[in-house]
């Protein structure tokens, strides 16, 4: 009995230390070094003698007041930041941080630190990464006791016996989904690298091996995995972050009746566009470029931007390598969005992509004060709209954190019509290795809805009734114009709530009729298609398949070894 009661008291003392501890912010909760550092004490009335030499009994030296906050910037020993927390009039002691931007540039863009700040960070929703695997990592950790986020992992790769990432493309995913920033947070860095959604939990369901390569059916069972899962671990996004070429209609594709399946069982699918928008092969400008099954109207298909080295989204443009609509034979208006997705610092691991390309390791100087040029052990960068997918993949997780009876149509039609819809005309890039410089144009095919913007989500209260299938388009060869044609089912049009400019914008569209655009747009009659002949047209609403049956990626490879994941570098 003795025993037992001594096991009380240590628990309680532990509850105690737990609760005093949250005074701390959280890069101090954790903080290993000694070292004395400057901390912002505030307190819940202006600090009295008796505040300021309990700092000084602690070892500590008192800066300067901060008077507009009931506080002061002291230096206090790393050691007694706890113990000084636990002074009745101490509301919270944070690290002395400096004015500059701390997150990759994927947070601010999409305004997810608007998020963070109500407290919706994916608690309580997990994501199903389907994908290379994920590797161990600090910033996946700080779930039950500490433990990793990471609550499931299954290998559906044949040739392997570990679901952890040979290759570093999942990995990297799943530090954008729900990296919490773990390795880049302290008074010691000046840039974290965080995910959309810091607090989710993870699935980790890997279909493809150490060269990036997989087959539709290790896909599908993998998403038959997540459907039987999705009461067991509250499974509501599921993130795809790979493709091949479309080879029939989406009504027969495999891979697109098992997202639809995923979908109609209440998981929100999100899936990469695809990589191949710089593709003039067909004549076509990139356009009909979208990857499988990016090209289900049911999914959530991401596009990439790019952040353009600035935490604003003011001067973002959309990445040339992004794939273009509508998709091949069924004529899907797609992306449905676009996000961050270029140069995106995120978790990194030993694989097949960091022996590739070494130099993508983010070096310490990028992050850690006065760090050397060496490279980090933690963050690799990539780019590609398999980025763009992970960061909506953590916006869906927020958003269902703060509206967890959303249904997947209704939470794809509200992140599409509170899409930020403010782009230039056009704008272009020059490839520095081969000269060639691209010219993209920001219509329905190219941009979709528009940016995400998970601020502007969160805030609506716009729920929708109906599916929230992507429209298909259809060319008159007579007008050489573009018309949307929407499923009778689906939200689109019912109302002016829901209309095609509340949710695609005014400027898709060139006149009242819905013409995506004629031979009198604003761009001139051969910038959009390529030529001023047909033949871009052709390659884009024939019967077939743009690339036909000897696909972009290879025969076998989802985003294989030669594959477009190469361009995600």
């Amino acid at each position: 009995m003795k025993r037992f009661l001594v096991l009380l008291v240590v628990v309680a003392l532990s509850l105690v230390a737990v609760a005093d501890d949250s005074k701390l912010a959280p890069e101090l909760q954790n903080y290993s070094s000694q070292s004395p550092l400057n901390v912002v004490i505030q307190y819940n009335r202006p600090p009295a003698l008796l505040d300021l030499q309990g700092v000084l009994n602690l070892g500590g030296q008192i800066l300067s007041p901060l008077n507009l906050i009931n506080g002061v910037l002291a230096t206090v020993p790393a050691s007694n930041l706890l113990n000084l927390s636990n002074q009745s009039n101490v509301v919270y002691i944070s690290p002395d941080r400096p004015l500059q931007t701390l997150l990759s540039n994927a947070a601010p863009a999409i305004r997810a630190p608007t998020a963070w700040s109500s407290g919706f960070k994916g608690s309580g929703v997990a994501i199903a990464v389907v994908d290379s695997g994920i590797a161990p990592a600090a910033d996946l950790n700080g779930g039950f006791l500490g433990l990793s986020r990471v609550v499931y992992s299954q290998n559906f790769v044949p040739t392997s016996l570990t679901a952890s990432d040979q290759y570093g493309h999942g990995t990297h995913i799943a530090g954008l989904i729900a990296g919490n920033g773990s390795r880049s947070t302290g008074p010691s860095y000046y840039r974290t690298f965080k995910g959309i959604a810091p607090s989710a939990n993870l699935v980790n369901l890997r279909v493809l091996d150490a060269n990036g390569s997989g087959t539709d059916s290790q896909v599908i069972a993998a998403i038959a995995r997540a459907i039987a899962l999705k009461s067991l671990y509250n499974i509501r996004v599921l993130n795809l972050s790979l493709g091949r070429p479309i080879i029939e209609s989406y009504r027969l594709d495999p891979l697109c009746q098992a997202v639809e399946a995923a979908w109609k069982s209440g998981i929100v699918v999100v899936v990469a566009a695809g990589n191949n928008g710089r593709d003039n092969s067909q004549d076509n400008n990139g356009y009909g470029t979208i990857a499988s099954p990016g090209n289900d109207p049911y999914v959530i298909t991401v596009g990439a931007m790019k952040p353009m080295g600035t935490p604003t989204r003011n001067d973002d443009l959309i990445a040339t390598y992004s794939s273009k609509g509508p998709s091949a034979i069924d004529h899907i208006v797609k992306p449905d969005v676009v996000a961050p997705g270029n140069l995106l610092g995120s978790l990194g691991t030993s694989g097949t992509l960091s022996s590739t390309y070494p130099k993508n390791w983010v070096p310490l100087s990028y992050y850690v004060y006065n760090g050397s040029s060496a490279n980090s052990s933690n963050y690799f960068t990539l780019s590609g709209t398999s980025m763009a997918a992970g960061v909506v993949s953590g916006a869906v997780a927020d958003l269902l954190q703060a509206y967890p009876n959303l249904t997947p149509d209704q939470v794809k039609a509200r992140l599409m019509k509170t899409a930020y819809k403010t782009f230039p005309r056009y704008s272009s890039a020059t490839d520095p290795t081969t000269g060639v410089t691209y010219t993209s144009q920001y219509d329905i095919f190219t941009v979709g809805a528009g940016y995400v913007d998970l601020a502007a989500a969160l805030a609506s209260t716009a729920v929708s009734t109906g599916t929230a299938m992507s429209p298909s388009a259809t060319y008159d060869s007579g007008t050489k114009n573009v018309y949307l044609v929407k499923d009778q089912s689906a939200v689109w049009g019912t109302s002016a709530v829901w209309g095609t400019s509340a949710v695609w914008g005014t400027s898709a569209f060139v006149n009242p009729t819905s013409a995506v655009w004629g031979t009198s747009a604003v761009w001139g009659t051969s910038a959009v298609w390529g030529t001023s002949t047909d033949s871009g047209f052709s390659a884009v609403w024939g019967t077939s398949a743009v690339w036909g049956t000897s696909a972009v990626w290879g025969t076998s490879a989802v985003w294989g070894t030669s594959t477009s994941i190469n361009g995600e570098n």
